[in-house]
């Protein structure tokens, strides 16, 4: 993903709706869905501390690169922490990466320990990840991701919002966001 072109802000706009409507139909109410929107609006905030040939390599990362990709949740909480109006932002930045399993990072917390903000966002961003065009992948169908989300529950993502995505996926609710949208084009 390019943090300084276009891409960075239709991704988020594309994540945003998924978390968005993922928060909706686990009952979140609307503060907590603005918290929703600013932290997704945030959570690759601290990719700008990297360089931009990192973010556009077209093949794998070695492991200093993955290191350093990886540090991204941990910069940008620090370039947002001090800044009160944004605190509802700090788990959806900070923690988006952890896994269920607790393999992630950066903190490999596990299941609950991993704050529900973090959870929510990883299957959002996640699913757009695989629908989008990366520069060392083609996109996938949208089925075979639907099938990676569900193949993953209980391993990377948290078994019950999976579940919570898989209800507004089949309700329809899904239908309408942009990464569907963008995925059926």
């Amino acid at each position: 993903m390019e943090v300084c072109g276009p891409e960075l802000g239709t991704h988020a706009a594309r994540v945003g709706a998924l978390a968005e409507m993922i928060a909706r139909r686990l009952g979140w109410e609307d503060d907590r869905v603005d918290d929703v929107r600013l932290g997704v609006a945030l959570h690759d905030v601290g990719k700008i501390a990297l360089r931009h040939e990192l973010l556009r390599k077209p093949g794998a990362l070695d492991q200093d690169e993955l290191v350093q990709i990886r540090a991204h949740p941990v910069e940008g909480a620090w370039l947002i922490a001090g800044v009160r109006s944004m605190a509802g932002a700090l788990p959806f930045i900070l923690f988006h990466h952890e896994r269920w399993d607790g393999t992630g990072y950066p903190t490999r917390r596990a299941g609950n320990e991993i704050p529900l903000e973090g959870r929510l966002l990883s299957i959002a961003d996640a699913f757009d990840a695989m629908n989008s065009p990366r520069h060392y992948r083609t996109p996938l169908t949208l089925q075979v991701a639907l099938a990676e989300i569900e193949r993953c529950a209980g391993s990377q993502f948290d078994p019950e919002i999976a579940e919570a995505f898989f209800d507004a996926w089949h309700a329809g609710e899904l239908a309408a966001t942009p990464t569907v949208l963008a995925a059926t084009a």
